[in-house]
Parts: C-alpha cells; structure tokens; sequence
C-alpha cells in the first residue's frame, strides 16, 4: 500500500479498496480528505422506479434490474492489490470503471478479474485507460455473455435534490446498493494519484453512501439509468489531523456525459484523445512578485498563438493562472479545433491571444 502523506490538508493516495484517498479539500467551509471509492452497478432495461420528484427511488426494482449488469474488479501485480466496482457498458463485454481501481495491472505482470452478480468470473484486459479523468475501459474475456448492458442516461438532466442509487463492492461487499440525493452539480475535485492528479470535471456530488471499493460503480437515477461513474469522496480528518474512515455523506461521480464520450474514445482507440496545448509550463513560486505560468516551451498550438518559453501566462479563459493543471482541465472537455483564451506576460509587457487546441 503506498501513501503520500501530506498532512490533515493533503491527499493520501492509496489502492482502491485498501485505503482511502485524503485530500484538502473545501466544499463550502469543510476542509476534508477525498477518498477513492470502488462500486458500480448497472442494467440494460429500465428499473420501475419512484417519480423522480419523490423522496427516495425504489431501490427494490432497481437493484433486480441493475445489480445483474455491475462487477467487482481485483486487479493484481506482483504483491500490490486493489479492489473495486464496474458495469457492464456496451456489448461484447467492455467494462467501465475509474483508472485508479485497475492502475495497478497495468504494465507487464498484471492480472485483472472480473466477477459479476452471480459469483461467475471471468479474466479481462484492460483496452484503455485515461488518468486524467479518471476512467477506463476492460474487456471480459467471456464477452460478459447472459449480463446485461447498463442504460445509460444522461447526467446534463441532472437536479439538485433529485434521488439517486448508488451500486458496487464497498469493502468488497459485491453487491452492495445505497440511496441518496444529488446534493451537488458541477464540483471540480482533483485527486492526486500515483504520478499523477485525476480531475474529476463537473462533477455530482451526492450523500448517497459510498466508501472504499465502490470506485468505477454506479450511480443510477429512479430509472435505473447510468447518470455517473463514483470516484471519490470526501472525509473530516480526526482530532489528529490525519483523514481516511468511511462516508460522511459527500461522495462524488464523473458524470455520464463526459464518461460515455471517454469510454468510447478508448473502446475505439485504446486513448483518450484529448487535444494539447503544446505548452510546458511550471507554476511560479508565491515568492515571485508576478503570479502564473512560467512557460518552459512552446510548441504546435502554443507556438502558433504566439506564446514562447520565458513568457508568464497570467489567465486562462478569462480566469487567474495559478497552477499548471488549469492547462490541462482546459482541455478535458474540448476538441481539437477549440479554443482557449490566454493573457499572458512577456519582459513586463501584457498581451492576449487565443490558443487553438490541436490533436494529440
């Protein structure tokens, strides 16, 4: 089990199902710790399910319709270990889950296993995985015959306060389905993993009760239809200072809409696709009397808006350039052919141009 320990405002990266992930994070006053979570559960028909207005799906018909369509995921290689959840997202056994659930197979060495509703298991491969947003993409190799597809619906028709279920292996309990409310839209909730920060874009924020182990599960509406992916959430740090435990009721999910666009760029191509900058840059120390972006390089798109290494970027679409991944974030969500707005500094002298994402 690895940890970064970064102290009571710092994330504690670790293995899915082992430990949870802590991170400083502020949602309203509440500084906490987020934690990867492991848990999915999906169906292909419809759940019958409670008006949506109600206070509570009916959580009896949809985990008949859904529990069929979610797995838990042990991922392995050498003697590092993680747990987690996924479903079953489009036929001939592809699998939907978060990055960090099956990080550890990946590379020479690794093995990934499967095991559905019924106690069947089933090898997989991994075909794609994209750490930025957290999500990747396995294949059964029993093609997932007999289980069926999860519904997918669409997290855009999302309201705050509506009810919602949520599916996976919390703990590695299979099967395993809680209620809640979407308490939250539109979070941005980075968390740091191994080597690498995973931006959790728009994200649902929900009190539905999810713990370690139901990373890459399910989060359904009263239809019984695929509205997010759990990922994280987020605990109070004890007397200590130091973060980790169970739900506290702030859980998050990557909505279905970019999660669908991602999952199917690596099904087709085993990558993500997402669009570059050409920039590296490196943030500049609080000491420095100028905030931003130093600029180490520029090539392709940054090159062609005019930017150059020794250049400070000072706003990104309108907005304070404060740290390095906002360059990133910019793109999680666009195309090629985009474009993004960047101020910038250059010998004391302010300018403005617009950056046009190219593909990678």
């Amino acid at each position: 089990m690895v940890q970064a320990d970064r102290g009571s405002s710092g994330w504690r990266p670790t293995p899915p199902l082992m430990v949870a992930v802590a991170v400083g994070l502020v949602v309203g006053a509440l500084i906490a710790a987020v934690v990867f979570l492991a848990t999915r559960n999906d169906r292909t028909t419809p759940a019958a399910a409670a008006d949506s207005s109600t206070a509570m799906c009916a959580a009896i018909p949809i985990a008949h319709d859904v529990l069929p369509s979610v797995v838990t995921i042990a991922a392995q290689r050498g003697n590092q270990s993680g747990t987690g959840s996924g479903q079953v997202f489009r036929d001939g056994g592809y699998i939907l889950t978060n990055d960090h659930v099956i990080s550890v197979a990946a590379g020479a060495g690794g093995a990934v296993t499967i095991r559905y509703s019924d106690g069947h298991t089933s090898a997989a491969t991994i075909v794609g995985r994209d750490p930025s947003t957290d999500l990747a993409v396995l294949k059964a190799a029993d093609g997932a015959k007999g289980f069926p597809v999860i519904a997918l619906g669409s997290s855009a028709a999302l309201q705050v306060g509506q009810p919602v279920v949520a599916l996976g292996a919390p703990l590695g309990l299979s099967s395993t389905v809680t209620t809640g409310i979407v308490s939250a839209l539109d979070r941005y909730v980075p968390v740091p993993g191994e080597g690498v920060t995973h931006h959790l874009i728009g994200a649902i924020q929900t009190d539905a009760s999810i713990n370690p182990g139901n990373s890459g599960g399910a989060l359904v509406d009263c239809a019984g239809h695929l509205v997010g992916v759990n990922a994280a959430i987020a605990t109070v740090p004890n007397a200590s200072g130091v973060s980790g435990g169970g739900s506290v009721g702030l859980g998050f999910a990557i909505p279905i809409d970019i999660a669908k666009e991602v999952a199917g760029q690596l099904i087709s191509t085993g990558r993500p696709g997402h669009p570059m900058t050409g920039l590296q840059v490196q943030t500049l120390p609080q000491s420095q009397h100028q905030q931003g972006l130093f600029v180490l390089a520029a090539e392709g798109p940054g090159a062609a808006a005019g930017l150059r290494a020794g250049d400070v970027i000072t706003t990104i679409d309108g907005r304070p350039a404060t740290n390095s991944e906002q360059l990133v974030v910019a793109t999680l969500t666009r195309k090629a052919g985009d474009k993004i707005e960047i101020g910038y500094s250059r010998n004391g002298t302010a300018a403005t141009t617009t950056l046009v994402l190219a593909a990678s």
